[in-house]
């Protein structure tokens, strides 16, 4: 995949993290849609605002029509109630799950095809490295991104035979408004964005972009004992 001169859409654009990506897209050389609820929201130079809620069906069909040209979609929009699955409002776990797995579902079932339509390309899901571990306060955000995990594997098969690369990035805490009330370190979305670019480049179907995720992916292989040692 060569940035310089592609065409992409990053979801929710306007701020933190995709507005990051955008920027390193714009400044790589590709023409980019900058998806966002309220398009003037979005102040980044070089993009094109698209008005997007991934929620809504008519909007992502909407973007689809007007981004015709896509061949590299990154689906970063998302949310973080907060919400744990025990105790917490039943409304904010569905709203977790029907932002990041179905409303990111629905996206790649929109743009899958024009990518396809256009020599094939790239959808970049950005996932988390809550996407392997999970924990109690952070429970339907964790539920959600491995819901998601799940989904970018399941379409990275069907997908690949059609000619579109389905990749994930797992990254930590960045340094964005969704982590402003957390103390542990975070990352430079920044540098995440341009690692994210590159391994869009590299052709990578996993990104993992920084500590955190690296030492839980190692501890997958090491079951429920590695991954929550505070367990009796």
């Amino acid at each position: 995949m060569k940035i310089a001169g592609s065409t992409a859409l990053v979801t929710g654009a306007n701020r933190g993290f995709g507005r990051h990506l955008a920027a390193e897209l714009v400044a790589r050389g590709a023409t980019v849609y900058a998806g966002a609820r309220n398009p003037d929201s979005v102040d980044l130079p070089g993009v094109t605002p698209v008005r997007l809620d991934i929620t809504d069906p008519a909007s992502v069909a909407a973007a689809a029509q007007l981004a015709g040209d896509v061949n590299l979609l990154i689906n970063n929009a998302g949310i973080e109630t907060g919400t744990d699955l025990l105790d917490g409002d039943l409304k904010l776990v569905r709203l977790e799950l029907e932002t990041h797995y179905l409303g990111n579902l629905s996206m790649i079932r929109a743009f899958a095809p024009v990518i396809t339509g256009n020599g094939g390309g790239t959808i970049l899901n950005v996932l988390s490295a809550l996407s392997w571990v999970n924990f109690p306060n952070v429970g339907a955000y964790g539920a959600a991104k491995s819901a998601e995990w799940a989904m970018t594997n399941a379409l990275r098969l069907q997908l690949a035979e059609r000619g579109v690369r389905v990749s994930g990035l797992h990254v930590g805490y960045m340094d964005t408004d969704m982590t402003a009330g957390v103390t542990a370190a975070k990352s430079d979305p920044a540098v995440i964005a341009r690692i994210g670019i590159d391994g869009i480049e590299a052709d990578a179907y996993e990104i993992v972009t920084d500590d955190t995720s690296r030492q839980v992916q190692a501890g997958l292989a090491g079951g429920v004992a590695a991954l929550y040692p505070q367990l009796p």
